[in-house]
């Protein structure tokens, strides 16, 4: 298998000099998954995860088994660090979504790259911090009572993320059930409904904000 350079692409190391980069990747594993194929699960040895190609997904499994998705990986992102720094293990599971290529590094070599690599601590705690943001604005999704709430406020932080009135859902419609809090079936109908008040236009998962301001009053509701 062709070898890729994930330590080319991830923001956590593309900073660093080109002899540092190298470093690194020496001593990181590649792998290639499966469409489905769970990466890493509770009990396993901690590993950062990078992927490279492909996407995959971060979730934990409620007491009754239900699915609650925490966040994507698509190329360039990275998970597994906080276990890296030893804190206590959670119970998240990583599966890929499509046919996927990633690298691993081991908790012993990435320990060590962090005590001499000063620049990659700091740029560490700075992607944790954002990181930290993301799972924060998450939560405050699930506590919205109304779905259609949620879903207005998602859709308003995706145009301002991508600074774009048209934007692309990232993830698969049940996935973006269960990242909200909902069901496929009542997510569907809440598209529809925006769209039926004609502030959205919808083509697949393409989305065409067409009244921001009406959107963005649903979601402060």
């Amino acid at each position: 298998m062709k070898e890729h350079h994930c330590v080319s692409i991830v923001p956590l190391f593309n900073h660093l000099t080109e002899e540092e980069q190298n470093q690194i990747e020496s001593l990181i594993l590649h792998r290639h998954f499966r469409k489905g194929e769970t990466v890493w699960q509770p009990g396993e040895d901690p590993l950062l995860i990078i992927v490279a190609k492909g996407s995959m997904k971060v979730y934990m499994l409620s007491g009754s088994g239900r699915e609650q998705l925490l966040r994507l990986l698509t190329p360039g992102s990275y998970e597994g660090v906080n276990a890296l720094l030893g804190a206590r293990a959670q119970s998240i599971y990583i599966d890929t979504l499509e046919e996927t290529d990633a690298c691993l590094l081991r908790k012993t070599d990435f320990n060590a790259l962090l005590l001499k690599t000063p620049s990659l601590a700091l740029k560490l705690l700075e992607m944790n911090a954002q990181r930290m943001a993301d799972t924060e604005n998450q939560t405050r999704f699930l506590m919205m009572e109304k779905v259609e709430t949620r879903l207005a406020s998602y859709l308003t932080a995706l145009s301002n993320e991508n600074e774009k009135d048209t934007v692309e859902i990232p993830m698969k419609m049940k996935d973006l059930s269960a990242y909200l809090g909902t069901t496929p079936e009542t997510l569907s109908r809440k598209l529809h409904l925006l769209e039926e008040k004609n502030i959205i236009r919808r083509e697949g998962k393409k989305i065409g904000i067409m009244d921001r301001e009406k959107l963005r009053e649903m979601a402060e509701e």
